[in-house]
């Protein structure tokens, strides 16, 4: 069928800057970090304490092997060395902005933020839910959809005062995407790590969790829009998946793994570690 794009546009403008540069007058914490050893410390570059959480048990799940039973280290006996990860909320770092058009760009910029305020390696990520039917929407802005709505629309779901973000977003998408047949959809997660703010070699990482957009919400479980998002392999929801399903199959456990094997294969060869293949 053919329908006509509905008016999913951000009423804030992204802007391509080069935060790299753009923070230079913001004052950096002197580090006494040794760049050529494995990162002992990672501050995470977010506030949420559910995500530091996610996060550490993503470290944990993947921190032992790597993808194909990879062994992550010159023995194989020996695992990957520990990592902490430190919320940047408690080195007293508030959130950056993120002004960018893509994940990755944002990702990069609360990376080196943190790095330039804390003098530690940073881990950060951009995530968001991407329809190809709504050009992409909401994409980047995928956690204030809701928000960037009309007034007028925002008062006839009742939001914000009787229903959650999560609900208002999920609301809006579903209402923009009824015209159209194909509902497909993706969860897109950016990771990016930096050793320090003027890091010229970023560990970028991604990956898309691919699925469909239910008519319905289904499920109690996650956030966002886990509970409209369904998994035809799974023949279920986000939202019905308990945490170690989830991270089995999720985009950000896909970039997580990623980025832990670049990571290794960063600090094997700055060490002068053979890499580990593969089994044939």
């Amino acid at each position: 069928m053919t329908a006509t794009t509905p008016n999913t546009s951000a009423v804030d403008t992204c802007v391509n800057i080069d935060k790299c540069s753009v923070d230079k007058h913001v004052k950096q914490k002197p580090s006494t970090h040794d760049y050529t050893a494995w990162p002992s410390t990672i501050v995470l570059a977010s506030n949420n304490p559910g995500k530091l959480k996610e996060f550490q048990t993503l470290l944990n799940t993947f921190s032992g092997a790597l993808p194909g039973g990879q062994l992550p280290a010159a023995s194989p006996s020996q695992p990957l060395p520990s990592i902490q990860l430190v919320s940047q909320s408690t080195l007293g770092v508030s959130e950056a902005q993120e002004p960018h058009c893509t994940f990755i760009e944002n990702a990069l910029a609360k990376a080196r933020h943190a790095a330039r305020l804390t003098g530690l390696p940073a881990l950060a990520d951009d995530s968001g839910l991407c329809v190809p039917a709504l050009q992409g929407a909401p994409g980047v802005y995928s956690a204030r959809f809701a928000r960037l709505a009309s007034l007028s629309d925002q008062e006839r779901w009742g939001f914000p005062t009787r229903i959650s973000t999560d609900a208002a977003n999920a609301i809006r998408l579903l209402e923009a995407l009824a015209p159209y047949d194909n509902r497909r959809a993706y969860y897109f997660c950016a990771l990016a790590f930096v050793l320090h703010a003027e890091d010229p070699e970023p560990l970028i990482s991604y990956a898309r969790w691919w699925g469909e957009i239910n008519h319905t919400p289904i499920g109690s479980e996650g956030f966002g829009y886990d509970a409209i998002f369904y998994i035809p392999e799974i023949h279920q929801t986000a939202a019905q998946l308990d945490a170690q399903t989830k991270n089995q199959h999720s985009h950000r456990a896909q970039a997580f793994t990623q980025w832990i094997a670049a990571l290794h294969e960063r600090f094997s060869l700055i060490q002068g570690v053979p890499i580990a293949s593969p089994p044939m």
